[in-house]
């Protein structure tokens, strides 16, 4: 789907030449403690990869010490779900991932040449090995076996990007989860060979387990060590090793408050689907499961209600997509608390209000460190808004598959719904392609500091401000919104304050612009006086957007983060100059449903309380 042409214009012209006048102009503007913190990271990045590559030599390749593994001892669960219809057309040798389909003819799917690079990781991460489990059928089992015996012909010594430590860490999980729908019936020579390259698998990620990336990437590897010792005969010696490094990642990545420490939404259902197996495999075996896993999971449950919307669906926060449904429902049934969800994550850096049947999700924190900012988002003070089961108010998020083509788009600032100034983002992004190259993305190298919070004692108000802008424009940017008790009324203010001084100059040239994404399923017409827009719901339900702000425009939009993928949406939008505008208030309210056939009235103008 190609970028609607005002967003293409106005948002990629100039954010994307801001981002990309390089990492040496970009140096220059931030402090000597972020210089000296990158360079350092940097160095650690090429030793890394240094390292990485004479591990991959094959002279060195294989160096670990051995252990002899002559079976299986037991299998974790795969939460997983699982399409039978998807076995038919992995036996016909039709390869569908990714949104790219490669048609093989009777040629291994590992010799074909990957249409990209998130297929390539699908194929050789194994997780479609869930699909033929769920046909369960003799046919299924022998096309199981026979693609991973192609495996282990293929790539099973070495393959650039299939012995890569998270797509390593992936397969493990899967072959060991796998198992005993694999194995079943098998004979005795593959039984051996499966054995011995699950065993070579093990020895190499045990050994560059220090080069994988930091965050969520390095702990899957330390869970698929962990999967390994328990499910695998003579591992138990490797057991006090990988519990330490498992209970030391888990501390670093789960925030006080459940959050994980990359503020990717999505990265708690993934941690939860691996997480929950294992304390499983702890518990089968007859070990006391680590305290901190139990509390790892205990604390990250709540924030899966957290992030949900009245429909089921996650906010589009840092990095998060399409929501998979049925792996969250899965997930969540593990929950025995099932209770309401809480309010305030102050760690993670994110609020949520609830009245009525209203919710309302708002980012209120700093970007994560920048060894972990590869996929975050620069939307400090963005919202998302929803009503009963309408998601009214969104970010533009993330599709499911073509991620690298809309990354850098979707995390700069105008793709969320909040304030941008001189459509500039509030992070700064290191576009230079050997720091891509080391840091396996982009990363944030500045961005929002101080984001203080306030909420009232009723919890249905809040107040915050971020300084993202100091630096390039001496603006801080304060955002207040007031939830009523029903629920049917928000009522939002956005305030400009400068950074030094009293008050901004009356030439002042900066402009803002305020923009309030809404989902495609709403219907969005504009007021004949300007100031406002009729948003209309499926179930005919109506709510007003109103301003006493000048005029009140609607852009075209994307949704990105849509089960089918982008999705053609719209945008309000309020522009105005710092220097003329210090304040902008704005309201959003419910009104009872339009009857069928009947016209809604569009004359109405909603007064905002001061």
């Amino acid at each position: 789907m190609a970028l609607p042409r005002p967003f293409a214009i106005v948002w990629t012209a100039r954010t994307d030449s801001h981002a990309r006048q390089g990492t040496g102009d970009l140096m220059m503007r931030v402090s000597v403690a972020e210089q000296a913190r990158l360079s350092v990271l940097i160095g650690r990045r090429a030793f890394r990869s240094v390292v990485g590559s004479i591990n991959a030599h094959p002279l060195l390749r294989w160096r670990f010490a051995s252990t002899k593994t002559d079976r299986l001892l037991i299998a974790p669960q795969d939460l997983r779900t699982a399409d039978a219809t998807r076995a038919s057309e992995i036996y016909a040798g039709r390869f569908a991932f990714a949104g790219k389909v490669v048609i093989c003819d009777r040629r291994s799917p590992f010799e074909m040449t990957p249409p990209s690079d998130e297929w390539a990781t699908t194929l050789l991460s194994f997780v479609w090995l869930r699909h033929l489990r769920a046909a369960d059928s003799a046919i299924t089992r022998s096309n199981a076996r026979s693609l991973i015996d192609e495996w282990i012909n293929v790539q099973g010594g070495w393959h650039p990007i299939g012995w890569r430590s998270d797509i390593l860490s992936r397969r493990l999980i899967c072959w060991l989860s796998q198992a005993p729908f694999v194995l079943q019936d098998a004979d005795a020579r593959f039984y051996r060979r499966f054995i011995r390259s699950l065993s070579r698998q093990v020895r190499y990620l045990r050994g560059s387990l220090s080069e994988s990336r930091e965050g969520l990437p390095r702990l899957q590897a330390v869970v698929a060590l962990n999967y390994a010792t328990l499910c695998m005969q003579g591992q138990s010696g490797y057991l006090r090793a990988n519990v330490r490094r498992l209970i030391d990642e888990l501390r670093k990545q789960v925030l006080p408050d459940g959050g994980h420490v990359s503020r990717n939404p999505g990265a708690l259902i993934e941690l939860l689907a691996d997480l929950l197996p294992l304390r499983q495999l702890f518990s089968a075996r007859q070990l006391q499961p680590p305290q901190a896993l139990n509390n790892a999971i205990d604390r990250t449950m709540p924030m899966l209600r957290f992030f949900r919307h009245g429909d089921g669906n996650f906010a589009q926060f840092n990095g998060m997509g399409p929501t998979p449904v049925d792996l969250l429902a899965t997930v969540l049934a593990y929950d025995d608390a099932r209770g309401t969800p809480v309010s305030n994550a102050p760690h993670s850096g994110y609020q949520r209000v609830d009245a009525g049947q209203t919710a309302l999700l708002m980012d209120t924190g700093r970007p994560p460190p920048v060894e972990l900012s590869q996929e975050a988002h620069a939307g400090c003070l963005s919202f998302e808004l929803s009503w009963k089961q309408h998601r009214l108010v969104v970010n533009c998020g993330l599709p499911a598959v073509n991620k690298e083509n809309w990354r850098q788009v979707a995390r700069a600032t105008p793709a969320h719904s909040t304030v941008t100034i001189n459509e500039r983002s509030s992070c700064r992004f290191i576009e230079s392609l050997s720091i891509r190259s080391l840091f396996g993305g982009t990363p944030i190298i500045s961005g929002p500091h101080d984001v203080p919070v306030e909420r009232d004692s009723d919890g249905v108000a809040l107040r915050a401000s971020h300084d993202g802008y100091v630096s390039d424009c001496g603006i801080v940017h304060t955002r207040a919104v007031r939830l009523s008790p029903d629920g049917r009324a928000l009522d939002g203010e956005d305030i400009f304050t400068p950074s030094e001084g009293e008050g901004f100059p009356a030439d002042a040239s900066d402009e803002f612009a305020i923009r309030f994404h809404l989902h495609p399923a709403i219907k969005a017409s504009r007021l004949a006086d300007g100031r406002g827009v009729i948003l209309l719901l499926n179930d005919r339900d109506l709510w007003t957007f109103a301003t006493l702000a000048d005029t009140v425009e609607l852009e075209e939009s994307v949704f990105l983060a849509g089960p089918d993928g982008p999705r053609r949406t719209v945008q309000i939008v309020i522009y105005g100059r710092v220097g003329q505008i210090s304040a902008v208030r704005w309201s959003l309210r419910h009104t009872p449903p339009v009857a069928p056939g009947a016209r809604p009235d569009r004359t109405h103008e909603p007064e905002l309380p001061l």
